[in-house]
């Protein structure tokens, strides 16, 4: 990969970035299989992180894979709905 000595460094910077905006990165792994790594960022609202992330990926140094979790509690409620 182009630039891997770098990424390290790269995280701090997208820490502050996404602080910037109002978002929080929680955690940060370097992962190995399809990804390489693996962002846990919480944000005021779907449309901020979105926001955010579609400006990263136009500059095109990054592609991105946004994926939106649920905690088991909140998940929980939701499945208490179903018939």
């Amino acid at each position: 990969m182009k630039g891997i000595k770098d990424a390290p460094a790269h995280v701090e910077e997208s820490k502050k970035a996404f602080a910037a905006v109002g978002c929080k990165m929680v955690a940060h792994y370097f992962v190995m299989g399809e990804y390489d790594a693996v962002a846990i960022v919480e944000a005021p609202s779907d449309e901020v992180l979105m926001t955010h992330m579609a400006g990263v990926g136009a500059r095109g140094e990054i592609r991105t894979t946004t994926l939106r979790a649920f905690p088991t509690e909140e998940f929980a409620e939701m499945v208490k709905k179903l018939p």
